[in-house]
């Protein structure tokens, strides 16, 4: 809310100097826009604002907060006060919260939790089963359920209920046989437009669309994505349903994997928490592997260019040109890279479509590498380094932007298919792969296309 962000500052020295205060202001705020401002608060002034909110509200600002700041506010709060929250909470934001704490911290809150609630305490204990990247780690156990034989007026009660419970998403009632198997949904809206007499099995969606317990969350995302929905049920093997997982859930996935994606894609060792909580030694440990990696990789570029040392002292005009090639086709690589594992991520590639992929990258590498060629030449020619050089230029850079392409699409591809991720291609492998071809290429044509222009030996060589 913008209302929320304008009164952040006298907020934050509200929560400062008065917490019991902003009592009186809860109906006007959301929960998001408060936690937003006890994030730059100490811990101790964070908890305090937390103990006089209502616990309602106050649970669904400190399920809002970064898991650092909720550790620091548990460890303030103590147990009891702790326990209260948490038994507010939704489960599967229980589960996250839980997920970040020491076991022992854990037992000891699930116990108190046990005699204070124990039916969150059982839905805990549930969630909990799963691996926290896959469906069973994403859903919720809170969902509306009838049976296939009641009524429109049955449901309509059902709902009521879930929706005094706090029940997150009430616009889909999923439909169970005898069994308790799922056999289909009723939306919201179809609730509404039936006659109350109704019977569920007549007016259900059969065609629902589900997701297994194991899923990984990658999976899941692409699932949402596909169907355009804000909720979806998972279901077990004996087809009962086990929980749903909703869109803000999905929303969190998308955006650890787009931020570990980019980290991989920078060489950098995926990092789950924030820039400043991250210890000193632990950030480097993340970074200097690969960048040891990159630049023992390197190597291969200077010992390419020792291999060609007579060349280079010959004619000195190619060193100037190095940068300029050598950029090029890492540039262009990086771009292919960055394109084919953005398709691979949201399902439009797959490793079956590696021939598509080549035939279009070489097409591409080759309409770009002619348009960089033509000021390549331009720059070699107006530069005074004459007509062979001018052709060196063009034809490498048309070479190596080819390259680039081809290596940037086909690593990633190769890698996918191989059940490893794509993004650890990361665009400094791709450059620094480039860059040694492209040494390669530049300095073998003009080994060649110079030594027959000018019909001698360079440097030794034929």
């Amino acid at each position: 809310m913008e209302f929320g962000r304008l009164i952040g500052p006298e907020l934050r020295e509200l929560l400062r100097e008065d917490p019991k205060s902003i009592v009186d202001l809860i109906d006007e705020l959301h929960p998001q826009d408060v936690s937003e401002c006890l994030e730059p608060l100490e811990t101790k002034e964070a908890a305090g604002a937390l103990k006089v909110m209502p616990v309602v509200f106050g649970a669904q600002v400190f399920e809002r907060l970064g898991e650092e700041l909720q550790v620091a506010i548990a460890k303030e709060l103590g147990i009891n006060s702790t326990v209260r929250l948490v038994s507010e909470m939704s489960a599967d934001d229980t589960v996250d919260f839980f997920a970040s704490l020491p076991e022992e911290t854990v037992s000891k809150l699930m116990a108190r939790l046990q005699a204070v609630d124990p039916e969150q305490a059982q839905d805990v204990r549930e969630l909990t089963r799963w691996p926290e990247e896959c469906a069973g780690g994403l859903m919720t156990n809170e969902f509306v359920e009838t049976r296939k034989d009641a009524t429109v007026d049955e449901a309509l009660v059902t709902l009521r209920e879930c929706a005094r419970e706090g029940y997150e998403v009430l616009d889909v009632i999923y439909v169970l046989d005898p069994q308790e198997r799922v056999v289909g949904y009723v939306t919201l809206r179809a609730l509404l437009m039936s006659k109350f007499d109704a019977i569920m099995s007549d007016i259900m969606q059969h065609n629902l669309v589900s997701v297994p317990p194991e899923l990984d969350q990658e999976e899941v995302a692409r699932v949402f994505s596909r169907y355009d929905m804000h909720a979806i049920p998972v279901v077990g093997p004996d087809h009962k349903i086990l929980g749903i997982i909703t869109s803000d859930d999905v929303l969190d996935v998308f955006e650890e994997e787009a931020e570990e994606d980019a980290q991989k894609m920078g060489a950098v060792g995926p990092i789950e928490h924030s820039y400043f909580s991250i210890p000193f030694w632990i950030y480097l440990s993340k970074r200097a592997p690969w960048l040891l990696i990159l630049f023992v990789s390197g190597f291969m570029t200077t010992s390419a260019m020792e291999a060609f040392e007579p060349v280079l002292k010959a004619i000195t005009q190619l060193a100037y040109y190095v940068p300029l090639v050598v950029s090029a086709g890492g540039n262009s690589g990086s771009q292919s890279a960055t394109l084919i594992i953005r398709g691979l991520a949201v399902g439009e590639i797959e490793s079956k479509d590696w021939w598509r992929v080549l035939m279009r990258e070489l097409a591409q590498g080759l309409a770009l590498g002619s348009a960089l060629a033509l000021l390549g030449v331009a720059r070699a020619w107006f530069g005074g380094d004459g007509r062979e050089m001018a052709e060196l230029i063009g034809i490498t850079i048309i070479a190596i932007v080819t390259l680039g392409c081809v290596v940037g699409a086909m690593m990633p591809l190769l890698l996918h298919r191989l059940g490893l991720d794509p993004a650890t291609s990361s665009t400094p492998f791709i450059a620094t792969l480039v860059d040694v071809l492209g040494i390669l290429v530049y300095l073998s044509l003009a080994l060649a296309l110079l030594s027959a222009a000018n019909g001698v030996v360079v440097g030794g060589f034929q």
